[in-house]
């Protein structure tokens, strides 16, 4: 259950009373991320995400906005995403006011101190190396810029070095002024707590907020005609890749038969993928597929690391599987299995008062639409094997490939020619 009000401001408060926890999570959601962001400000959405934890004008510093929530045992956090930016704080029920004040604050009159701003740039640097020299994350980023090249939606939320060290003052308050609008945010709260306090108290500290309208979003370019490879030689005791294929939006009709079928495919240790590639063939230690969803595209992720001699192997089996999903027809019991996989880790997310909030804030800022665990049940429930075999054909075909890949690879090796469905 959840309840939902506008303000005049536009600013939209939902809600969950979950009256038999000790806690309250406050999670506010704007719609910034990445993909709105030009080539030359790249990565500007998570430095101000940074900066936001760097002092107020009534908390001065990083240690002292620190000292508000470790003074009252919370947690305080924030993220930078593609589509959204999200700053939340978990705290005991009698301590709610603290944290919504203290997140305002942060939202409101975080200060911007250049001093802060210089040392939070070579953390982000920092940041920047850290993901580079790590083969896996690598190929996490360079997956997006194969299957959005030239583009937002394609960029690391990080940006670049250049972009980063370009990044002054001005631009990040104007950055800020742009899109931190009160018709761009949602705030959403679970627990052990009323929609009419909630209401009461956001109100009474936001509805003087701004009521603009904000930028949007970049769109994205999902022509593609033939497989793509991106490859980053490195001399790595493992090829770390990711194989991937264009998925659906946050809206589509088919998401939730999309979400079971990447059960069947790789989610959890009795997946396809897990099963055939490391139980039955010990090509590789880990391997897993994702699901992204945007506003108007989307992506199927498979991740592995192999040995290079093992890599066409790997490769093979894995297209073999896609292959399988397409030709043949799932049999129920492991439909049923798919389903109660993913209707049990939906159910244990919801005993949390932060996967709660997240769960009605995320649906109201990115489709303006919450859906109930209960709907979500009865939708995947009615999924039958047709469904699936349906969607797998629609999107596991040769010109949807792209393959992304960090490690050695040996003299005159062509993967390319192995991407074929």
């Amino acid at each position: 259950m959840h309840k939902k009000t506008t303000l005049d401001n536009g600013l939209r408060i939902v809600t969950s009373s979950m009256p038999h926890t000790m806690s309250v999570s406050v999670c506010v959601f704007l719609g910034t991320g990445s993909r709105y962001e030009t080539m030359e400000n790249a990565g500007i959405s998570h430095f101000s995400e940074h900066m936001l934890f760097k002092g107020t004008e009534r908390r001065p510093s990083s240690k002292a906005i620190s000292e508000a929530i470790d003074g009252i045992g919370g947690i305080l956090n924030g993220g930078t995403d593609k589509e959204l930016t999200l700053y939340w704080a978990k705290v005991a029920r009698p301590h709610f006011n603290i944290a919504l004040d203290l997140l305002v604050d942060m939202l409101h009159n975080s200060r911007f101190d250049p001093h802060e701003i210089e040392n939070e740039r070579a953390v982000i640097i920092e940041e920047l190396n850290m993901c580079t020299d790590s083969p896996q994350s690598r190929a996490d980023t360079l997956i997006d810029e194969v299957l959005w090249p030239d583009q937002a939606l394609g960029r690391d939320i990080l940006g670049k070095k250049e972009t980063v060290n370009a990044t002054d003052r001005q631009m990040i308050i104007d950055y800020i002024d742009k899109h931190y609008l009160a018709r761009n945010t949602v705030v959403s709260v679970a627990g052990n707590i009323e929609h009419d306090e909630v209401v009461d108290s956001v109100a009474g500290c936001m509805i003087d907020w701004r009521a603009n309208s904000p930028n949007s979003w970049f769109p994205a370019d999902n022509t593609q005609h033939a497989p793509r490879v991106g490859i980053e030689k490195r001399k790595t005791e493992q090829n770390n890749f990711c194989l991937a294929v264009r998925g659906l939006s946050h809206l589509h009709r088919d998401r939730f038969i999309l979400e079971l079928l990447n059960i069947i495919l790789g989610e959890g240790m009795s997946s396809r993928l897990f099963l055939e590639l490391r139980e039955h063939k010990g090509l590789t230690y880990d391997i897993h597929s994702h699901l992204s969803y945007f506003h108007d595209a989307g992506a199927v992720s498979i991740f592995a690391g192999v040995d290079p001699n093992k890599l066409e192997s790997a490769i093979t089996c894995i297209l073999g599987e896609m292959v399988k999903l397409k030709d043949d027809i799932i049999a129920e019991e492991e439909i049923k299995k798919a389903k109660e996989f993913g209707k049990g880790r939906l159910m244990l997310r919801m005993e949390d008062t932060r996967n709660v909030s997240s769960w009605i804030g995320g649906q109201e800022l990115l489709t303006e639409n919450i859906r109930t665990i209960e709907d979500v049940v009865q939708t995947i429930d009615g999924i039958t094997a047709k469904d699936i075999q349906r969607v797998a054909r629609d999107l596991f075909v040769t010109n949807n490939l792209n393959l992304a890949l960090v490690g050695p690879l040996k003299k005159g090796e062509r993967i390319d020619k192995l991407l074929k469905l």
